[in-house]
């Protein structure tokens, strides 16, 4: 659900799910390494509700982003043996967006296939691919919402859910940040204490009281409010994805960063990045310049939720797995490629990182957006590989 972003909210997007990141405090400055912790007063509230158990079929495992990570343990939950890589890919989860909007810090996205106008989105999508019935329902009723998700958790059922990270109590962050795009799962419910457990992107199952989880699902703050949304599925025909369903999924992605319906998107949005990232300074001052740099390092970083390089790494591993599907061996070598591409978009994370503390930040950024202007002909070359291959040798 991470689409684009408004004002200072790219601190809790970036996160997107993360169990530890760094944070940016808007009044004290960039606070690195931060890590999202209970504090004791909520630690002390676990004690007590340590009778509190997810359903015994959860894997314990750590993900890489929010969305494709729940939806990763929703599938193994129903004994559905399928990578969080399988699923992005399937998804056509995988794209570009340069986005700057008036009065916003850039954005810098890896993620397609949202669920904008015009779109499945991800999850729909995943589910045709693999046989599995996917709806989500929302409402403007808590007591609707919260009686439907008692009523799921009471068959043993775990529930995919959109929030507000804000108002959930392990993250440790400032009363104002607010960002309602969260995806999680219900993993578990006692009735005694009203606590229910939440599967989040580490290895942890969080305990949270209807009370809390009923604010995260409710919240009304933009740009994304959660509307009580959450997500069923049905797993009665679930199957392995066909090589031809892999092969579409491949020439969508391609098509989306070789033919995007604006320049802010695919491949033009990468050189559009590159051209106006050095005109920042035209309307930022320095403290907006040093945030800006460090939200889009925490974008690409793995600590945003992408899996590292924009998502190149999740992206080059699934085709490795689409090659062993397809039987094209020549999908193997572009995700090797598209992981050295994740090498490169790391290197640009760096500077960005390094730019985000420099008394001078726009010094830094001329050397950061070479790489960019590169890593957008190397993209280029390989999406377009990867759309032959699919018209070859797939459809």
């Amino acid at each position: 659900m991470v689409h684009f972003q408004e004002t200072f909210l790219l601190s809790q997007i970036l996160s997107a799910c993360c169990q530890h990141l760094s944070i940016w405090d808007l009044r004290k400055g960039p606070v690195y390494g931060a890590k999202l912790y209970m504090d004791n007063a909520l630690e002390r509230e676990m004690e007590m509700k340590m009778n509190v158990q997810p359903f015994p079929e959860m894997e314990t495992m750590e993900t890489h982003h929010c969305v494709t990570g729940s939806l990763l343990r929703i599938y193994r939950f129903h004994g559905q043996p399928i990578s969080e890589e399988m699923l992005l890919g399937l998804g056509v989860g995988v794209g570009f967006v340069y986005w700057h909007m008036k009065g916003t810090l850039p954005f810098y996205g890896g993620r397609a296939n949202t669920g904008r106008k015009g779109e499945m989105g991800l999850e729909k999508t995943t589910g045709k691919r693999t046989g599995v019935g996917v709806e989500f329902s929302q409402t403007g009723s808590a007591r609707k919402a919260e009686k439907s998700l008692l009523e799921l958790l009471s068959t043993g059922t775990p529930v995919m859910l959109q929030v507000d990270m804000g108002f959930l109590p392990y993250f440790n962050f400032p009363e104002e940040y607010h960002f309602g795009g969260h995806i999680i799962v219900a993993a578990g419910y006692d009735p005694d204490s009203g606590t229910a457990f939440i599967a989040d992107r580490g290895l942890e199952f969080y305990p949270v009281s209807l009370e809390d989880l009923a604010k995260a699902r409710g919240s009304t703050y933009k740009p994304f409010p959660p509307k009580h949304r959450w997500y069923t599925f049905d797993f009665s025909g679930a199957r392995a994805p066909t090589a031809e369903e892999v092969w579409e999924a491949i020439s969508e992605a391609a098509e989306g960063m070789l033919e995007p319906p604006i320049t802010n998107l695919g491949v033009k949005g990468i050189r559009k990045a590159a051209k106006r990232t050095l005109m920042w300074h035209e309307t930022m001052d320095l403290e907006e310049l040093q945030r800006a740099c460090f939200n889009i390092f925490v974008f690409i970083d793995p600590i945003g939720g992408s899996g590292g390089g924009v998502f190149r790494y999740m992206y080059g591993r699934f085709l490795g797995e689409a090659a062993d599907i397809t039987g094209e061996r020549r999908l193997a070598e572009v995700g090797e490629e598209m992981r050295r591409i994740g090498d490169r978009w790391q290197e640009v994370a760096g500077i960005f990182k390094e730019a985000s503390k420099h008394p001078d930040p726009m010094s830094l950024l001329p050397g950061a957006m070479d790489i960019v202007l590169a890593i957008a002909d190397r993209e280029q070359a390989a999406w377009e590989r990867l759309h032959q291959l699919a018209q070859d040798d797939g459809l």
